[in-house]
């Protein structure tokens, strides 16, 4: 299975950048794994919350093909220690879909069409973090997962 995070903006803090470049290059000892960040959109600042939603939501959908498996980190989202977390990650790569796509949001959100398109929610934590940062730690979640799947030492329980 292909996994694949896309994003909103592009990751511009050198060190954030350093962490999401270490994790994608080991995720790839496991799975095809692709970051595709969407550009943040132009004069965002003359419109609504709304508007810039529904634009992001658009460019987000453009990244989806029928197939796929859309799961969007978002704050409402089901929560999981890092082992369920890795049992979770095991059913989907055997639900013979060929695509995994994790979805992080821009700052207001996801717009009512990606909700609807969306197969599952996830919430890194009850806790807010810079969208930028939120693409490092969930890439060494999903390094943690697959280290759990394969019985690797990576993770302390």
């Amino acid at each position: 299975m292909n996994l694949s995070l896309v994003t909103v903006g592009k990751t511009d803090v050198k060190w954030v950048k350093e962490g999401l470049d270490l994790y994608t290059s080991r995720l790839r000892h496991y799975a095809p794994f692709t970051v595709t960040e969407i550009p943040e959109l132009k004069n965002a600042g003359a419109l609504s919350q709304d508007q810039i939603k529904e634009r992001e939501g658009e460019l987000i959908l453009k990244q989806i093909a029928p197939g796929d498996l859309l799961v969007l980190l978002d704050e409402h989202g089901r929560e999981y220690r890092s082992v369920d977390f890795a049992k979770w990650l095991e059913k989907q790569l055997g639900s013979g879909a060929r695509n995994l796509v994790f979805v992080i949001g821009g700052a207001y959100g996801f717009s009512p069409d990606v909700y609807k398109r969306a197969n599952a929610l996830i919430a890194l934590s009850q806790m807010t973090f810079p969208h930028q940062l939120v693409r490092t730690i969930f890439a060494e979640q999903l390094y943690r997962a697959f280290s759990i799947l394969k019985g690797e030492p990576y993770h302390h329980e």
